[in-house]
């Protein structure tokens, strides 16, 4: 069953969790970082932290043994890719990092790098990749504001991190993936797990994501209220937790429940 956005419906715990579009994941950021906080650099942090521990935690008793690599674009996606091999390297893991577009590096992602240069993890370039042999890819190379198919490095990073035959952790959306609708306009990430940021995308259908987790990046309710979304944090004593996606009910299905089954795509905690 080949599902769209306007079947699903998503949950954590049991409780439904509001998707937003990439539109309005872009005005949570503005309202977050000009109005009531927490500002990027914050939102940034937590963001690449709580993918470093998930990706020490999928990797269970061979965490400490394996070989990590981070693919980061440029902008914000980058940085919170950036902030995670920084992590990873702090906790002893063998950590490389391969940047799309160097030089072009936004102010805070920018920032990220500078930190990075400072711990045991590596720097790799595009040309080397072919020498590398990772356990864990950490898909970091565009998020939410993928405009267009992705051209030059981006592709060539796809293509290869597709071709690897490692497990692919996408950070908030698989690169490539258009966060609103969930179509591909080109070359796109196949990732076994994502880790989507505050609020599930209402482009993560379950086919092309794989496993699905939500993170908390400390954004306050508040932030939430002023954007006129219901929201009540389904994180309870935790930072992170799965995401399970599922068919949202039809009024045939409201008004005759007897009729159909609920199709779940996704594990809870």
């Amino acid at each position: 069953m080949t599902l769209t956005r306007a079947d699903i419906r998503f949950t954590a715990s049991g409780m439904e969790v509001p998707a937003v579009t990439a539109e309005e994941m872009r005005e949570v950021d503005r309202i977050a970082m000009e109005e009531t906080g927490p500002n990027l650099f914050q939102m940034m942090e937590n963001a690449g932290r709580n993918l470093a521990a998930l990706a020490m935690e999928l990797l269970g008793n061979r965490w400490q043994q394996a070989s990590y690599l981070v693919l980061a674009g440029s902008g914000g996606n980058g940085g919170g890719g950036i902030c995670a091999g920084r992590h990873l390297a702090n906790h002893g893991c063998r950590v490389s990092l391969c940047l799309a577009d160097p030089e072009h590096l936004g102010e805070v992602p920018a920032f990220q790098h500078k930190v990075f240069q400072s711990t045991s993890g590596k720097e790799i370039r595009i040309a080397e990749l072919d020498r590398q042999h990772p356990d864990i890819i950490l898909d970091a190379l565009i998020g939410y504001g993928l405009k267009s198919a992705p051209v030059g490095a981006a592709v060539r990073l796809i293509e290869w991190a597709n071709a690897s035959g490692a497990s692919i952790l996408a950070l908030d959306i698989p690169s490539g993936r258009n966060a609103t609708t969930g179509e591909a306009p080109g070359a796109c990430m196949r990732p076994r797990w994502t880790m989507t940021l505050a609020l599930p995308k209402t482009g993560l259908l379950p086919d092309t994501t794989g496993d699905l987790f939500l993170a908390d990046i400390g954004i306050p309710q508040e932030t939430y209220q002023r954007m006129q979304t219901k929201y009540v944090s389904p994180f309870g004593k935790g930072y992170r937790m799965r995401l399970a996606a599922e068919v949202a009910p039809s009024e045939e299905t409201l008004m005759h429940p007897a009729r159909t089954t609920e199709h779940t795509t996704g594990a809870e905690e």
